[in-house]
């Protein structure tokens, strides 16, 4: 459909990037990838030990490394990390080699669909509150998200099978 061209998912955290990536891969037969998965697997440990051991600074080296790798490939699903796009190399990667997809959705939702998300280190900080937190790196993220997307879909108030449906519609046009 898509002449297996990559589609690639941006976003922040709690937009439905690896549930909405996973459904796409299915539907379009192709390899679905989640880089914090990636980076799971690799280091052979989880997201919050990686960012104890190695800071944020660390874990974002590893992010561009792997999402560099990944978007090499062809035919691709690939759920990105929320802060991967603060990277400029990775902005770069993602909109030269693929379809940018931004997954847009509010802090209510974010909030309500992390919170009993262990995996999300940004957000288990204790002297920072999980709301300001969102609202910190939203103002911090959002333009590059928009900078890079070629499609901007809200996931606030839609099923995970409507919006995997309206990127299909739209893909289909590409």
């Amino acid at each position: 459909m898509i002449d297996k061209r990559n589609i690639f998912l941006i976003g922040p955290m709690g937009a439905g990037k690896s549930t909405i990536g996973r459904q796409l891969a299915q539907q379009f037969n192709m390899e679905f990838f989640d880089s914090d998965q990636e980076i799971e697997h690799r280091t052979g440990a989880d997201i919050n030990w990686v960012f104890d051991i190695e800071g944020e600074l660390g874990f974002r080296k590893r992010e561009q490394q792997i999402i560099d790798e990944l978007t090499k490939k062809q035919g691709i699903i690939l759920a990105t990390g929320g802060g991967s796009i603060k990277d400029k190399d990775t902005r770069n990667f993602l909109s030269a080699r693929g379809i940018v997809i931004y997954l847009e959705t509010t802090i209510e939702k974010q909030l309500a669909r992390t919170q009993r998300d262990k995996k999300r280190p940004l957000l288990n900080q204790i002297d920072i509150p999980p709301q300001e937190m969102l609202e910190k790196l939203a103002s911090e993220r959002n333009c590059l998200y928009e900078e890079i997307a070629d499609i901007t879909i809200s996931t606030n108030e839609q099923s995970t099978k409507f919006v995997v449906n309206k990127i299909i519609s739209i893909l289909a046009k590409y």
